[in-house]
């Protein structure tokens, strides 16, 4: 099944928290990339958090891009924590310990 990613919001530890076209939320950790090629430019976390929606995946401004389906692939999913009636892109107390106020949006 291909699901694409409709926002997306980088932490200060390196994990992007995901949501698909699907409504599922879903914690990819990227930490283990790290050390992989051009992917170490983004261990610096200010370079890590120009992050923002391309189509329908995840881009850093400096050109780097992961695909979707190995986004789902290799992450987990978050179970809501969020009260009932609270809208994506409100502050939150979710599993991660981050709010969902910084998320980029797919088109926005």
């Amino acid at each position: 099944m291909y699901t694409g990613v409709t926002e997306v919001h980088a932490t200060d530890d390196h994990k992007l928290i995901l949501i698909f076209d699907n409504n599922e939320r879903r914690l990819f950790d990227m930490a283990p990339y790290l050390h992989v090629g051009r992917f170490a430019e983004l261990k610096n976390i200010e370079v890590f958090k120009q992050i923002s929606i391309s189509f329908d995946t995840v881009e850093w401004e400096n050109g780097l891009d992961l695909d979707p389906e190995f986004l789902y692939a290799r992450s987990d999913r978050m179970l809501e924590s969020a009260p009932t009636g609270q809208r994506n892109g409100e502050e939150s107390g979710d599993a991660s310990g981050v709010g969902m106020n910084n998320m980029a949006h797919r088109g926005t």
